[in-house]
């Protein structure tokens, strides 16, 4: 079975830069054809220092935008993951990360503090799965490939100077997984991206199973 997978969406809940409410992209996913998407908002300190409590309440908050996605996924038969598009305190470069559970949010309040080299250690010991996302936007810079599974070598969201071609070619040079998403922020964003999985997918380890497996058939649309 083939599955056709959004692997970079944002909700209006938990992302500041999303406009979409997490039902709304959850339904019009599901009218696009897709199986599945993984939600990927942004986990970064801004988000966390915007909200006040403890830390249980700021994961709490951070966790909501996924969690209405997925009560809408199970409500419309569409499989809804849980994956973060991380970023560190002194860099602007962003990770999307897989292999992950809830409980690992709320038991790892380090996460936001930590270099992306620490990350990297920590998100491997624990068999997470980390690709920089669109690497190739224009002052943004390139880690070490040797810390990373991956790379976003299609973003598909059309307000940003992705330099896709170039993400490829950097990737087929280290030996790089590759990865395709929409970034979908706004409506226009929709079903630009995605990849095609040779395996049913019901669960975050079937995802990063699939994969480990190889680079995977790639979605691109104009």
């Amino acid at each position: 079975m083939r599955c056709l997978f959004e692997t970079h969406f944002h909700t209006a809940e938990t992302s500041v830069c999303g406009s979409v409410p997490a039902a709304e992209g959850v339904r019009a996913y599901k009218e696009q054809g897709y199986d599945g998407i993984v939600v990927t908002d942004h986990y970064w300190y801004g988000f966390f220092d915007g909200v006040a409590g403890d830390w249980n309440e700021k994961a709490e908050a951070w966790l909501s935008g996924y969690r209405v996605a997925k009560a809408e996924g199970e409500r419309t038969g569409l499989t809804v993951l849980l994956g973060m598009e991380w970023r560190c305190r002194d860099s602007a470069e962003d990770y999307l990360v897989y292999g992950f559970s809830e409980q690992d949010i709320f038991d790892l309040p380090e996460l936001p503090d930590l270099t992306p080299a620490a990350f990297c250690a920590l998100a491997h010991k624990r068999g997470w799965m980390v690709f920089q996302a669109h690497p190739f936007r224009p002052h943004l810079k390139r880690l070490d490939p040797a810390l990373l599974d991956g790379i976003e070598v299609y973003n598909g969201n059309p307000r940003h100077q992705s330099r896709n071609e170039i993400a490829e070619a950097f990737a087929r040079e280290n030996g790089l997984l590759m990865l395709s998403g929409s970034d979908f922020h706004e409506w226009e964003d929709l079903a630009r991206g995605g990849v095609f999985l040779n395996k049913t997918i019901k669960t975050i380890a079937d995802f990063t199973a699939a994969l480990r497996e190889g680079s995977p058939a790639r979605v691109e649309t104009p």
